[in-house]
Parts: structure tokens; sequence; C-alpha cells
């Protein structure tokens, strides 16, 4: 583990590093978890395998210890300093599991990703489908990958122009269909 400083105090990131590598996947955890999350592992896993390395991305409110999220700015303005500090010579690709794939399509025109890679995306919280954060989803104008549980109870997005969604059985844990997660992120790697 290394920190890197941001505005918000120091990120922490894992660093998994692919033979010969053609871009590199920023992944970041869900709002009340971390990097181990079985989703982010499997991700992982297949990007370096598809010869994509990874960074995994701890955000400063974690690295405090604190479990409840910082407001969507600071976490957004963390991501885009460790993005800045690692990511010179490949081509960025951003990621992560629910809150973190909100963050990843919040900053993929400003970070510059060539594409999104979104586990568990968080369309409304549960059982309030008014307050979508579909504007959050639309926003990346790069390829989106959206993976998600068919029975999430936040929700289950429709596919769009620049946006394909790949549902597996089982919920917003995603930990029931890890090798259809495997070759739905494999498949899609291999397209940069």
């Amino acid at each position: 583990m290394t920190e890197i400083p941001t505005p918000h105090g120091p990120a922490r990131i894992v660093r998994h590093d692919a033979a010969d590598a053609r871009a590199l996947l920023l992944l970041g955890h869900g709002a009340g978890g971390g990097v181990a999350a079985p989703d982010l592992v499997t991700a992982c896993a297949a990007a370096v395998a598809a010869g994509v390395s990874v960074v995994l991305v701890e955000q400063p409110y974690r690295v405090a210890g604190r479990r409840a999220p910082a407001p969507a700015g600071q976490l957004d303005m963390a991501w885009l300093a460790v993005a800045e500090h690692v990511g010179a010579g490949l081509p960025l690709l951003f990621g992560g599991r629910s809150s973190g794939a909100r963050v990843a399509c919040r900053t993929a025109s400003e970070g510059r990703a060539v594409g999104v890679l979104c586990l568990a995306f968080p369309v409304h919280p549960p059982g309030k489908p008014e307050k979508d954060r579909l504007a959050e989803l639309a926003a990346p104008t790069v390829p989106v990958l959206v993976i998600q549980g068919e029975r999430d109870p936040f929700g289950v997005p429709a596919a769009a122009d620049g946006r394909e969604v790949v549902l597996l059985p089982g919920d917003h844990s995603l930990r029931s269909a890890h090798p259809r997660l495997t070759a739905a992120v494999t498949d899609w790697l291999t397209r940069f």
C-alpha cells in the first residue's frame, strides 16, 4: 500500500501491474466498504489477466477510519489527485463499485478516462426510485460498462448509447456470479 496526498487527506492505493500493460484501471470502493470487496477483487484479477494494470483506490475518509463517506466534491477531488499521480504513460480507465462507480462517472471527463467500469451502480436509494442518479451514469462521453445484479435494490439501469449493461444473478453485492463478472470485464477490456 502506498499513500497519495490529496486535498482532503491521504488516499491509499494498491497497485497490481500487468505484464506489458496497455492501460491502467483505477477502481474505487463502495461507500461503506473497502477495496477487498469480492467484485473489486474479481474485476482486478480479470483486468490484470487481460493486460490492464489496476490501482485500487481507498478514499481519504476510509484511510482516516471513518465509515460515512465524504461529500461528493471531496471524493471527486481526491480521486482526480490519485489519477494524476498514477496515470502517466498509459490510457486511463476509471471504475468502481457502487459509490466508487459514481465517482468514476462524475470524474471521467476531467480525468481524461477512455472508459468507465461500473460495478453495482446505485441508480437510486433503495425504495426511492424518484431520487435517481442516472444523470451521473450518463455523464461519461466514453464507453461505459455497467455490471449489475438483476435483483439490486438500488435499481437496474437500462443500456443506452455508449453504455452496455450486463445483468448477473444476485443483488447489490455481486457475490454470486464471479465467472460471468470475469467474462464481462475481460471482454470489455479487450476493446481498449
